[in-house]
């Protein structure tokens, strides 16, 4: 039995996925497998996953039914006790299982590791964002105190015990864009993060996925899920209208005014910035060249996303 089970969902990613699938095969611990998850590609995905050869290679197509379908097939061919999961656009760099596996046998009842990440747009690459500033080289956290900028929960760059997902269950395959932040919700409602701040994985930014499309906004049974845990969480609550207030603002540029009233309604602000509290007074006209000017400030490493 492999000691990590690596699960790469593929939709349409021919470009990628070839230098994806090598940055695992490029690890310096080597007791792994890669179970590549084709989620109805027809684009030349296939072409490119089935040139590369190594028996650690475990290869399923299907038809295309989201990136939670397939995330949850790969968990239940995955025959590790430790799951990692890698996008098929981003990236390791060569010591990442090495430094998971060190700090696995480090901590050993814990269950949740990740670690911090860098950003690749078209203009720069820079480190990531978070709200909490490190100690050492790794730290334990709770995770919605430590998520209030860049979330240390990420799909390429966390390591899970199987267990976990017997405890909380595995990707709600009814939600269609919130799937991984409802996972960390659940996750870290039951879990502390182990988090390595060395950076150890690489994100692609791409301004035409759907994670930076304006139609990207939370479902409604997203919200509904966590409205009592919150009355008893104020780390839960401040999370959530971090993500609310992001909803919030997608709906007012997307002429979804009845949303927009009805989760702005459900928001404490006292957990939002004051520059939060203004940008959601804002009209649409006055939004869209300060999201913009943010966006370009993203993408040269100097700011996060107006959203969060």
């Amino acid at each position: 039995m492999p000691r990590f089970s690596i699960i790469i969902p593929v939709f349409n990613k021919e470009k990628f996925i070839a230098k994806t699938i090598k940055s695992v095969l490029s690890q310096t611990f080597a007791d792994f497998e890669i179970i590549v998850i084709n989620d109805g590609s027809t684009d030349k995905s296939e072409t490119e996953i089935l040139a590369i050869t190594d028996e650690r290679i475990l290869y399923f197509s299907k038809e295309n039914e989201g990136v939670a379908v397939a995330r949850n097939l790969g968990i239940a061919k995955a025959s590790a006790d430790f799951i990692c999961f890698l996008d098929a656009d981003d990236y390791w760099f060569p010591n990442f299982l090495e430094t998971i596996n060190q700090y696995i046998q480090k901590f050993p009842k814990e269950s949740v590791f990740a670690c911090a990440i860098e950003i690749e747009t078209n203009k720069k690459t820079f480190p990531a964002q978070y709200s909490i500033s490190p100690k050492a080289d790794c730290e334990i956290f709770n995770f919605f105190d430590a998520s209030q900028k860049e979330a240390i929960l990420w799909t390429s760059s966390v390591c899970i015990h199987k267990d976990v997902f017997k405890k909380v269950g595995v990707f709600d395959e009814q939600l269609t864009v919130s799937e991984d932040t409802d996972l960390w919700i659940r996750i870290g409602l039951d879990y502390q993060v182990v988090f390595i701040w060395e950076i150890l994985a690489r994100y692609v930014f791409d301004e035409k996925s759907i994670s930076r499309s304006m139609n990207y906004i939370f479902e409604d049974a997203f919200f509904e899920k966590y409205k009592s845990a919150e009355k008893q969480n104020p780390a839960l609550k401040k999370y959530m209208d971090l993500n609310r207030f992001s909803s919030v603002i997608k709906c007012n540029l997307t002429g979804r005014y009845k949303s927009s009233k009805e989760i702005h309604a459900e928001i404490d602000l006292k957990n939002l910035t004051w520059k939060k509290r203004i940008l959601l007074k804002l009209p649409p006209i006055t939004l869209k060249p300060l999201i913009w000017f943010q966006r370009f400030l993203t993408n040269i490493g100097l700011g996060n996303s107006v959203f969060r």
